[in-house]
C-alpha cells in the first residue's frame, strides 16, 4: 500500500507561481513512476507531467511545456511540480499518482489507468 499526499495548492494571480509537492509513504518499490494529473469542473482528467523514480524520462503535456517542471527528491520520497507563468486555464484540482509496475515503460501522462495509487488532490486556482 502506498499513500500519497499532495500539498502546495492555493490561489494565485495569472503569471504567478506555485510549487506542488507529493509525498509518498508506505511500501517502497524499486522502480515506479509518479504522475501529476488535473481535473477542472466539467472537464475530463488531464495528464500534466510525470517522471520515473530515477528522475529519468520526464514528460509534459503540451499545454504546460516550458512553464511547469517536475522533479524528485528520493531522499524525501517527494516529487515536486514547479508551476510558473500560471494561467486561468490551469485552474483545477491537481492529483499525484503512482504507477508501481512500469516494467520497461517510461512514465505516461496519457493513460491514467496505469496508475495504482492516488492522492486526495490539491486545489489550484488562478485568477485573471
Amino acid at each position: 500500500e502506498v499513500q500519497l499526499v499532495e500539498s502546495g495548492g492555493g490561489l494565485v494571480q495569472a503569471g504567478g507561481s506555485l510549487r506542488l509537492s507529493c509525498v509518498a509513504s508506505g511500501h517502497t518499490f524499486d522502480d515506479y513512476a509518479i504522475g501529476w494529473f488535473r481535473q477542472a469542473p466539467g472537464k475530463e482528467r488531464e495528464g500534466v507531467s510525470c517522471v520515473m523514480s530515477s528522475g529519468d524520462s520526464p514528460d509534459y503535456a503540451d499545454s504546460v511545456k516550458g512553464r511547469f517542471t517536475i522533479s524528485s527528491d528520493n531522499a524525501k520520497n517527494t516529487v515536486y511540480l514547479q508551476m510558473n507563468s500560471l494561467k486561468p486555464e490551469d485552474t483545477a484540482v491537481y492529483y499525484c499518482a503512482a504507477d508501481v509496475n512500469p516494467g520497461i515503460r517510461d512514465c505516461s501522462i496519457d493513460y491514467y489507468l496505469l496508475y495504482d495509487y492516488w492522492g486526495q488532490g490539491t486545489q489550484v486556482t488562478v485568477s485573471s
